[in-house]
């Protein structure tokens, strides 16, 4: 065979591998069963072991332990009264909750499973996603869904909790940008997403309107390694991928329509999986770009 044409068929061949690759992006697949959580299904973590936790399985008030395969199995069970919304890892590895109706922020030790509450503040509505530095500062979505405000809250490593910014809309989901200088919340009933500075200290300032949609509500958040910003639209059942500038990007459509937040994982971090209210269950699909931290 000619050398010319050995590398024409070269050519063909990766041409054709990288569409069959491009074929199986932003397809959502089943994770779990349907209706083995709450309608209350939400906050996917991983820790750092690759384990993913996944809240209110089969009853409200519980952690479940999802596995590769999907199969799931019970991991703690909260104190009467609480309820958790959203999962986030600090640097040691301890887990802490969003406990919306115990207006707490609850830690769990991850080898002897004690539950301790970390922060209580009285003027806390009820503490809806968490997303956390490398400080180990989380920050944290506060909503009056009665009265479609909210707030947002940093609690330190601590335990003590500082309120950030007042007489917000429904502030929900809650992220950082990859380099932390930039904090994204979004207000659900507004339906639009909100950017700020943060300074060396955990503070915010210079809040600017990010993105706004006239159509469904939003939930959680996350952005991956380039900095996209990734918004559930709840009712609608996509993932807006947006840019840095605030641009939509694409809509991943997943199966169900209330999807209540996202997280990335897999062996490479391009693996998005997506907690569904209204299946109660979990889907998942492959993106092109992996997580921030991978």
């Amino acid at each position: 065979m000619k050398p010319g044409i050995l590398i024409l068929l070269n050519i063909i061949v990766c041409v054709s591998c990288t569409q069959r690759n491009d074929e199986s992006l932003f397809k959502s697949e089943d994770l779990t069963a349907e209706n083995i959580f709450t309608n209350n299904i939400e906050g996917p973590a991983f820790d750092k072991a690759g384990n993913l936790y996944v809240v209110n399985y089969q009853k409200d008030g519980t952690i479940g332990l999802v596995k590769p395969d999907g199969e799931v199995q019970l991991f703690v069970t909260l104190p009467e009264g609480s309820t958790a919304n959203s999962i986030q890892f600090n640097s040691d590895g301890d887990m802490f909750l969003a406990d919306f109706s115990g207006h707490n922020v609850l830690k769990i030790d991850m080898k002897s499973r004690e539950i301790t509450t970390f922060v209580h503040n009285d003027a806390f509505n009820q503490p809806n996603d968490l997303t956390i530095n490398k400080k180990d500062q989380l920050f944290a979505s506060d909503p009056n869904w009665k009265e479609s405000t909210g707030k947002i809250w940093r609690v330190d490593p601590d335990g003590s909790s500082v309120l950030l910014a007042d007489s917000m809309g429904t502030t929900n989901g809650i992220t950082l940008s990859p380099d932390e200088k930039t904090l994204y919340v979004n207000e659900s009933v507004q339906r639009k997403i909100w950017a700020f500075d943060v300074d060396d200290d955990g503070n915010i300032s210079n809040k600017r309107l990010f993105a706004e949609f006239n159509d469904f509500g939003f939930d959680g958040m996350k952005c991956d390694k380039q900095g996209n910003l990734y918004a559930t639209r709840y009712g609608k059942g996509t993932i807006a991928v947006l840019s840095p500038k605030g641009e939509v990007i694409r809509e991943v459509e997943l199966k169900g329509k209330s999807c209540s937040n996202l997280v990335f994982g897999g062996k490479d971090g391009k693996t998005v999986f997506v907690t569904l209210q209204d299946r109660k269950g979990m889907e998942k699909f492959t993106n092109d770009i992996p997580g921030k931290g991978y």
